[in-house]
Protein backbone atom coordinates (compact mmCIF):
# COMPACT_ATOMS: atom_id res chain seq x y z
CA UNK A 1 0.00 0.00 0.00
CA UNK A 2 1.13 3.55 -0.65
CA UNK A 3 1.49 6.34 1.85
CA UNK A 4 -0.49 9.54 1.73
CA UNK A 5 1.00 13.00 2.11
CA UNK A 6 -1.07 15.63 3.93
CA UNK A 7 -1.63 19.31 3.35
CA UNK A 8 -3.90 21.55 5.44
CA UNK A 9 -5.38 18.51 7.15
CA UNK A 10 -6.39 16.69 3.93
CA UNK A 11 -4.84 13.68 2.17
CA UNK A 12 -2.98 14.24 -1.08
CA UNK A 13 -3.42 10.99 -3.00
CA UNK A 14 -5.62 9.44 -5.69
CA UNK A 15 -8.43 10.02 -3.19
CA UNK A 16 -8.17 13.77 -3.61
CA UNK A 17 -8.37 13.56 -7.37
CA UNK A 18 -11.37 11.24 -7.28
CA UNK A 19 -13.20 13.45 -4.80
CA UNK A 20 -12.54 16.49 -6.96
CA UNK A 21 -13.79 14.65 -10.03
CA UNK A 22 -16.95 13.52 -8.24
CA UNK A 23 -17.67 17.03 -7.01
CA UNK A 24 -17.19 18.44 -10.50
CA UNK A 25 -19.61 15.88 -11.90
CA UNK A 26 -22.07 16.56 -9.11
CA UNK A 27 -22.13 20.33 -9.28
CA UNK A 28 -21.68 20.92 -13.01
CA UNK A 29 -24.99 22.53 -13.95
CA UNK A 30 -24.16 22.72 -17.65
CA UNK A 31 -24.70 18.95 -17.86
CA UNK A 32 -28.08 18.37 -16.17
CA UNK A 33 -28.43 14.88 -17.58
CA UNK A 34 -25.09 13.49 -16.19
CA UNK A 35 -25.72 9.93 -15.08
CA UNK A 36 -26.16 9.70 -11.31
CA UNK A 37 -24.79 6.15 -11.17
CA UNK A 38 -21.43 7.46 -12.45
CA UNK A 39 -21.31 9.89 -9.54
CA UNK A 40 -22.04 7.05 -7.13
CA UNK A 41 -19.22 5.01 -8.64
CA UNK A 42 -16.85 7.94 -8.16
CA UNK A 43 -17.85 8.25 -4.52
CA UNK A 44 -17.33 4.53 -3.95
CA UNK A 45 -13.93 4.81 -5.61
CA UNK A 46 -13.02 7.70 -3.36
CA UNK A 47 -13.99 5.83 -0.23
CA UNK A 48 -12.25 2.67 -1.39
CA UNK A 49 -9.04 4.47 -2.23
CA UNK A 50 -9.18 6.34 1.03
CA UNK A 51 -9.60 3.09 2.96
CA UNK A 52 -6.99 1.04 1.16
CA UNK A 53 -4.37 3.32 -0.36
CA UNK A 54 -3.22 5.25 2.69
CA UNK A 55 -1.26 3.51 5.44
CA UNK A 56 0.27 6.39 7.35
CA UNK A 57 -2.86 8.34 8.34
CA UNK A 58 -2.88 9.61 11.93
CA UNK A 59 -6.03 8.71 13.87
CA UNK A 60 -7.22 12.30 14.09
CA UNK A 61 -6.78 12.67 10.33
CA UNK A 62 -8.89 9.56 9.71
CA UNK A 63 -11.67 11.01 11.84
CA UNK A 64 -11.46 14.39 10.09
CA UNK A 65 -11.49 12.80 6.62
CA UNK A 66 -14.36 10.54 7.62
CA UNK A 67 -16.45 13.55 8.59
CA UNK A 68 -15.56 15.22 5.31
CA UNK A 69 -16.63 12.15 3.34
CA UNK A 70 -19.90 11.97 5.27
CA UNK A 71 -20.66 15.62 4.51
CA UNK A 72 -19.78 15.11 0.86
CA UNK A 73 -22.03 12.04 0.73
CA UNK A 74 -24.95 14.17 1.96
CA UNK A 75 -24.24 16.81 -0.69
CA UNK A 76 -23.88 14.08 -3.30
CA UNK A 77 -27.18 12.49 -2.36
CA UNK A 78 -28.98 15.79 -2.87
CA UNK A 79 -27.18 16.47 -6.14
CA UNK A 80 -27.90 12.99 -7.47
CA UNK A 81 -31.61 13.52 -6.85
CA UNK A 82 -31.42 16.79 -8.79
CA UNK A 83 -29.39 15.27 -11.61
CA UNK A 84 -31.60 12.20 -11.78
CA UNK A 85 -34.83 14.21 -12.09
CA UNK A 86 -35.75 14.75 -15.75
CA UNK A 87 -35.93 18.35 -16.84
CA UNK A 88 -39.42 19.54 -17.79
CA UNK A 89 -40.53 18.11 -21.12
CA UNK A 90 -43.78 17.76 -22.95
CA UNK A 91 -44.50 14.89 -20.58
CA UNK A 92 -43.45 16.81 -17.46
CA UNK A 93 -43.48 15.42 -13.96
CA UNK A 94 -46.47 15.96 -11.72
CA UNK A 95 -46.37 18.88 -9.34
CA UNK A 96 -47.43 18.85 -5.71
CA UNK A 97 -48.76 22.36 -6.09
CA UNK A 98 -52.20 23.53 -7.07
CA UNK A 99 -53.03 24.76 -10.54
CA UNK A 100 -53.49 28.21 -8.99
CA UNK A 101 -49.70 28.50 -8.99
CA UNK A 102 -48.28 29.37 -12.40
CA UNK A 103 -45.12 27.40 -11.58
CA UNK A 104 -47.21 24.21 -11.48
CA UNK A 105 -47.38 24.37 -15.27
CA UNK A 106 -43.90 25.81 -15.83
CA UNK A 107 -43.26 23.21 -18.56
CA UNK A 108 -46.38 24.06 -20.57
CA UNK A 109 -47.68 27.62 -20.01
CA UNK A 110 -48.59 27.83 -23.72
CA UNK A 111 -51.93 26.13 -23.08
CA UNK A 112 -53.22 29.04 -20.98
CA UNK A 113 -54.23 32.54 -22.09
CA UNK A 114 -51.39 34.84 -21.06
CA UNK A 115 -49.58 31.81 -19.65
CA UNK A 116 -51.78 31.94 -16.54
CA UNK A 117 -53.63 28.78 -15.42
CA UNK A 118 -57.03 28.97 -13.69
CA UNK A 119 -57.10 30.05 -10.06
CA UNK A 120 -58.15 26.93 -8.17
CA UNK A 121 -58.19 26.47 -4.40
CA UNK A 122 -55.20 24.25 -3.49
CA UNK A 123 -55.96 20.63 -2.68
CA UNK A 124 -53.26 18.19 -1.49
CA UNK A 125 -53.81 15.57 -4.21
CA UNK A 126 -53.99 17.92 -7.19
CA UNK A 127 -51.21 17.31 -9.72
CA UNK A 128 -50.19 19.39 -12.73
CA UNK A 129 -49.42 17.31 -15.82
CA UNK A 130 -48.06 18.50 -19.17
CA UNK A 131 -48.54 16.66 -22.45
CA UNK A 132 -47.68 17.54 -26.05
CA UNK A 133 -51.03 19.12 -26.92
CA UNK A 134 -52.75 19.77 -23.60
CA UNK A 135 -52.27 20.26 -19.87
CA UNK A 136 -54.19 18.68 -16.99
CA UNK A 137 -54.76 19.61 -13.40
CA UNK A 138 -55.59 16.17 -12.02
CA UNK A 139 -57.42 15.40 -8.80
CA UNK A 140 -56.34 12.39 -6.77
CA UNK A 141 -59.58 12.74 -4.87
CA UNK A 142 -61.96 12.31 -7.82
CA UNK A 143 -59.34 10.47 -9.96
CA UNK A 144 -60.38 12.66 -12.87
CA UNK A 145 -59.17 15.99 -14.21
CA UNK A 146 -60.08 19.17 -12.37
CA UNK A 147 -59.73 20.70 -15.83
CA UNK A 148 -57.88 20.12 -19.10
CA UNK A 149 -56.45 23.03 -21.10
CA UNK A 150 -55.72 23.23 -24.84
CA UNK A 151 -54.64 25.87 -27.35
CA UNK A 152 -56.28 25.42 -30.76
CA UNK A 153 -55.79 27.36 -33.99
CA UNK A 154 -56.00 26.91 -37.75
CA UNK A 155 -52.67 25.11 -38.02
CA UNK A 156 -53.45 22.71 -35.18
CA UNK A 157 -56.81 21.85 -36.71
CA UNK A 158 -55.27 21.38 -40.15
CA UNK A 159 -52.93 18.80 -38.59
CA UNK A 160 -55.63 17.06 -36.53
CA UNK A 161 -56.17 14.05 -38.76
CA UNK A 162 -54.36 11.35 -36.83
CA UNK A 163 -55.63 7.79 -36.65
CA UNK A 164 -57.41 7.16 -33.37
CA UNK A 165 -55.44 4.70 -31.21
CA UNK A 166 -58.05 3.67 -28.59
CA UNK A 167 -55.24 2.48 -26.29
CA UNK A 168 -56.29 3.73 -22.88
CA UNK A 169 -53.70 3.66 -20.10
CA UNK A 170 -53.26 4.82 -16.49
CA UNK A 171 -50.70 7.62 -16.21
CA UNK A 172 -47.72 6.25 -14.26
CA UNK A 173 -46.70 9.75 -13.18
CA UNK A 174 -49.62 9.74 -10.77
CA UNK A 175 -49.52 7.82 -7.50
CA UNK A 176 -51.38 4.53 -7.79
CA UNK A 177 -53.78 5.54 -5.02
CA UNK A 178 -54.67 8.74 -6.91
CA UNK A 179 -55.30 7.47 -10.42
CA UNK A 180 -58.04 5.60 -12.27
CA UNK A 181 -57.44 2.17 -13.75
CA UNK A 182 -58.92 0.34 -16.72
CA UNK A 183 -60.74 -2.00 -14.32
CA UNK A 184 -62.52 0.95 -12.68
CA UNK A 185 -64.35 1.66 -15.94
CA UNK A 186 -64.90 -1.97 -16.95
CA UNK A 187 -68.57 -2.88 -16.66
CA UNK A 188 -69.44 0.50 -15.11
CA UNK A 189 -71.91 1.56 -17.78
CA UNK A 190 -69.90 4.74 -18.39
CA UNK A 191 -67.59 5.68 -21.25
CA UNK A 192 -64.04 6.86 -20.67
CA UNK A 193 -64.89 10.35 -21.82
CA UNK A 194 -62.03 12.49 -23.17
CA UNK A 195 -61.73 16.03 -21.84
CA UNK A 196 -59.09 16.93 -24.44
CA UNK A 197 -60.68 15.14 -27.43
CA UNK A 198 -58.73 12.68 -29.53
CA UNK A 199 -60.04 14.57 -32.56
CA UNK A 200 -58.06 17.67 -31.52
CA UNK A 201 -54.68 15.93 -31.56
CA UNK A 202 -52.20 17.18 -34.20
CA UNK A 203 -49.58 14.41 -33.99
CA UNK A 204 -49.43 10.65 -33.47
CA UNK A 205 -47.77 11.09 -30.09
CA UNK A 206 -50.35 13.63 -28.95
CA UNK A 207 -53.07 11.22 -30.07
CA UNK A 208 -51.55 8.42 -27.99
CA UNK A 209 -51.22 10.72 -24.97
CA UNK A 210 -54.86 11.75 -25.17
CA UNK A 211 -55.85 8.23 -24.08
CA UNK A 212 -54.31 8.69 -20.65
CA UNK A 213 -56.97 7.95 -18.02
CA UNK A 214 -55.88 11.23 -16.41
CA UNK A 215 -57.69 12.87 -19.35
CA UNK A 216 -60.93 10.92 -18.76
CA UNK A 217 -64.13 11.19 -16.75
CA UNK A 218 -66.93 8.63 -16.44
CA UNK A 219 -69.32 9.92 -19.09
CA UNK A 220 -72.80 8.74 -20.07
CA UNK A 221 -72.17 6.84 -23.35
CA UNK A 222 -75.01 8.36 -25.38
CA UNK A 223 -73.97 11.83 -24.31
CA UNK A 224 -70.27 11.16 -25.00
CA UNK A 225 -70.90 9.88 -28.52
CA UNK A 226 -73.83 12.15 -29.31
CA UNK A 227 -74.50 15.69 -28.11
CA UNK A 228 -71.07 16.21 -26.58
CA UNK A 229 -69.13 14.90 -29.57
CA UNK A 230 -71.23 16.73 -32.17
CA UNK A 231 -72.57 19.89 -30.54
CA UNK A 232 -69.51 20.66 -28.44
CA UNK A 233 -66.26 19.01 -29.56
CA UNK A 234 -66.85 19.10 -33.31
CA UNK A 235 -68.30 22.62 -33.16
CA UNK A 236 -65.25 23.84 -31.22
CA UNK A 237 -62.87 22.36 -33.79
CA UNK A 238 -64.78 24.00 -36.64
CA UNK A 239 -64.61 27.34 -34.88
CA UNK A 240 -60.87 27.04 -34.19
CA UNK A 241 -60.23 26.10 -37.83
CA UNK A 242 -61.76 29.42 -38.92
CA UNK A 243 -60.34 31.59 -36.15
CA UNK A 244 -57.80 34.30 -36.97
CA UNK A 245 -55.68 33.51 -33.91
CA UNK A 246 -55.40 31.21 -30.93
CA UNK A 247 -58.43 29.74 -29.22
CA UNK A 248 -57.94 28.60 -25.63
CA UNK A 249 -60.18 25.77 -24.48
CA UNK A 250 -60.68 24.54 -20.91
CA UNK A 251 -62.80 21.45 -20.29
CA UNK A 252 -63.75 19.77 -17.04
CA UNK A 253 -66.22 18.01 -14.75
CA UNK A 254 -68.56 19.43 -12.13
CA UNK A 255 -69.44 17.29 -9.11
CA UNK A 256 -72.73 17.91 -7.29
CA UNK A 257 -73.05 18.55 -4.41
CA UNK A 258 -69.31 17.84 -4.11
CA UNK A 259 -66.75 15.16 -4.95
CA UNK A 260 -67.19 13.19 -1.73
CA UNK A 261 -70.95 12.91 -2.15
CA UNK A 262 -70.99 12.15 -5.86
CA UNK A 263 -71.50 8.74 -7.46
CA UNK A 264 -68.35 6.71 -8.13
CA UNK A 265 -67.38 3.66 -10.17
CA UNK A 266 -64.93 0.79 -9.70
CA UNK A 267 -62.87 -0.40 -6.78
CA UNK A 268 -60.83 2.79 -7.09
CA UNK A 269 -63.90 4.99 -6.66
CA UNK A 270 -63.56 7.16 -9.75
CA UNK A 271 -66.14 9.90 -9.27
CA UNK A 272 -68.88 10.59 -11.80
CA UNK A 273 -69.52 14.26 -12.66
CA UNK A 274 -73.04 15.68 -12.70
CA UNK A 275 -72.14 18.21 -15.42
CA UNK A 276 -69.41 18.80 -17.97
CA UNK A 277 -68.28 22.18 -19.24
CA UNK A 278 -66.12 23.42 -22.10
CA UNK A 279 -64.92 27.02 -22.00
CA UNK A 280 -63.89 28.50 -25.36
CA UNK A 281 -61.91 31.76 -25.43
CA UNK A 282 -61.07 33.50 -28.73
CA UNK A 283 -58.04 35.62 -27.93
CA UNK A 284 -58.19 37.80 -31.07
CA UNK A 285 -61.85 38.69 -30.55
CA UNK A 286 -61.52 38.67 -26.77
CA UNK A 287 -64.74 36.69 -26.46
CA UNK A 288 -65.61 33.62 -24.42
CA UNK A 289 -68.54 31.26 -24.13
CA UNK A 290 -69.17 28.01 -22.29
CA UNK A 291 -70.87 24.74 -23.19
CA UNK A 292 -72.56 23.35 -20.06
CA UNK A 293 -74.09 19.88 -20.32
CA UNK A 294 -75.75 17.45 -17.96
CA UNK A 295 -73.78 14.19 -17.94
CA UNK A 296 -76.75 12.08 -18.91
CA UNK A 297 -77.75 9.84 -21.83
CA UNK A 298 -80.76 12.06 -22.51
CA UNK A 299 -78.76 15.30 -22.61
CA UNK A 300 -79.10 17.37 -25.78
CA UNK A 301 -77.21 20.30 -27.17
CA UNK A 302 -78.07 23.61 -25.53
CA UNK A 303 -77.29 27.28 -25.90
CA UNK A 304 -73.88 28.20 -24.42
CA UNK A 305 -73.73 30.16 -21.18
CA UNK A 306 -71.55 33.22 -20.53
CA UNK A 307 -68.18 33.21 -18.83
CA UNK A 308 -69.73 35.26 -16.02
CA UNK A 309 -72.30 32.51 -15.50
CA UNK A 310 -69.57 29.85 -15.40
CA UNK A 311 -67.78 31.84 -12.72
CA UNK A 312 -71.03 32.19 -10.79
CA UNK A 313 -71.66 28.44 -10.89
CA UNK A 314 -68.12 27.29 -10.08
CA UNK A 315 -66.44 30.18 -8.25
CA UNK A 316 -63.33 29.54 -10.37
CA UNK A 317 -61.52 32.21 -12.37
CA UNK A 318 -60.56 30.17 -15.42
CA UNK A 319 -59.11 33.18 -17.29
CA UNK A 320 -57.07 35.16 -14.77
CA UNK A 321 -55.74 38.41 -16.18
CA UNK A 322 -58.23 38.43 -19.09
CA UNK A 323 -60.74 41.30 -19.32
CA UNK A 324 -63.47 40.14 -21.64
CA UNK A 325 -65.35 42.39 -24.02
CA UNK A 326 -68.92 43.05 -22.92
Amino acid sequence: MQSCDWQNGHPISPVSNVLKMAKRKTTKRSQPRSKPHLIGILLALAIGLFSHSCTNIPAQRVQSAGVELQEFAKELSTAVREVGTPHPTSMGSPSNQSGSDTESFAACPQFFAGGKPPVVAPRPTDRALCYDAFAILHSGESKTPVYVAEKLNRQAMADAHEKRTNKFFPDARLRSAERATLDDYKGSGFDRGHMAPAGDMPTAQAMAQSFSLANMVPQAPEHNRGAWAKSVEKATRKYAARATGDVYVITGPIFVPNIAQSESIGAGHVHVPKYLFKLVYDQDKNRAWVHWHLNDNDARGSRPISYAELFKRTGINFLPGVRLSQ
